[in-house]
């Protein structure tokens, strides 16, 4: 279990933006990803790394909620921290805290 928390690690502290949700971006697998996607796409920011859960191992899924302390998905990063998930975000959004967050990642990540 270690070495998957270590690899969760690796994911979230390597790439600047990471959302972990059921599905791709481009085809989500639930409404909550696909919204999480959405959000982030309306805050500019053109790439970011997604892992679509559904495609890892029961034991990665754990790891994940594990290291997050988050029991659901989607899940987001963002430079190591973690963020949390569509509600979060969507409320983060319209304050404009997520916004500010990924400055300097919009055109980067």
């Amino acid at each position: 279990m270690e070495n998957l928390r270590q690899q969760v690690q690796d994911l979230v502290t390597t790439h600047p933006v990471v959302l972990f949700m059921k599905g791709t971006p481009q085809f989500p697998n639930c409404g909550f990803s696909s919204r999480a996607a959405q959000v982030l796409k309306v805050c500019g920011l053109k790439e970011f790394k997604s892992v679509n859960v559904l495609m890892e191992s029961p034991e990665m899924c754990k790891a994940v909620c594990d290291y997050s302390h988050w029991p659901t998905w989607p899940q987001l990063y963002i430079r190591g921290e973690f963020i949390g998930g569509a509600d979060i975000m969507t409320e983060m959004q319209q304050s404009g805290e997520l916004q500010q967050r990924l400055t300097g990642l919009a055109q980067a990540a």
